[in-house]
């Protein structure tokens, strides 16, 4: 079982890096993004509402949860509904592949990308930028970005019931992802925000994996860097992306 699933994951990370428009939106894209305001707001301050650090002390982490949601969320949204759309989801019914194992694959291989991704960005932040990656909350940021991950993957995969069709699925995500970064404290803090909004952005699932990371590389963390009540909220958020994705899941199974 274990193998037919890692010869699948194989497989789907041959297809991604063989599709350029993929590999560009899901990991190139936050990559730009850290060189294009590393190189701007290199020697630039913010307030986090904790005290002034460093801008890319603040954005690093942020770019990194922007990304686990490219790599996740929008890149099995729009391959699924392209998958479906070609018919290779009845397909896949009259092969000796079962559905777990396809399936299995694209999220391992999302994931993949995501722990790439990530790697990356600290690398190139790092070498590039000077921005200190904080070893004692090193165990923290890996263990977020794997949970924010998770709950991406069910959502990317169960958010495809409603993609009406290929050609709508890139910009659908885009009218979900877009919006829900400049309210997560992704690009900017958010403590300035009216507090209506503050609600709002913590009810949602990518201001929790931001403020979870951005806590991991404040220089007024200590510890471990864990943040529980982040933490909680992505487990949550898994669970509902699960139901979705097994929702999916069946409506397609009876459908096909």
């Amino acid at each position: 079982m274990t193998s037919l699933v890692l010869w699948q994951i194989r497989y789907e990370q041959r297809a991604f890096w063989r599709d350029r428009r993929r590999a560009i939106l899901s990991f190139m894209f936050p990559l730009m993004m850290l060189l294009l305001f590393g190189s701007l707001n290199q020697h630039s301050t913010v307030d986090n509402g904790n005290g002034t650090i460093p801008f890319l002390t603040f954005f690093v982490p942020g770019i990194i949860a922007y990304g686990v949601v490219t790599t996740t969320f929008s890149n099995l949204a729009i391959s699924l509904s392209s998958a479906r759309e070609q018919g290779l989801l009845k397909r896949i019914k009259g092969t000796p592949l079962p559905w777990w194992a396809f399936f299995g694959g694209r999220a391992g291989s999302a994931i993949c990308v995501t722990a790439a991704m990530t790697a990356s960005t600290l690398v190139l932040a790092n070498r590039l930028f000077g921005v200190p990656v904080p070893a004692h909350a090193l165990p923290a940021i890996v263990a977020t970005v794997v949970l924010g991950a998770t709950a991406f993957t069910a959502l990317g995969i169960g958010i495809v019931r409603w993609l009406p069709s290929a050609d709508t699925a890139g910009p659908l995500q885009a009218a979900i992802v877009f919006p829900l970064a400049f309210i997560s404290g992704v690009w900017f803090p958010m403590h300035d925000a009216p507090g209506w909004l503050d609600h709002v952005s913590r009810m949602l699932p990518l201001r929790p994996l931001a403020d979870a990371l951005q806590t991991a590389f404040d220089p007024a963390t200590t510890g471990s860097g864990f943040v529980a009540g982040d933490m909680l909220s992505l487990a949550l958020w898994t669970v509902a992306g699960g139901w979705l994705m097994i929702r999916f899941l069946r409506s397609t199974a009876a459908r096909d």
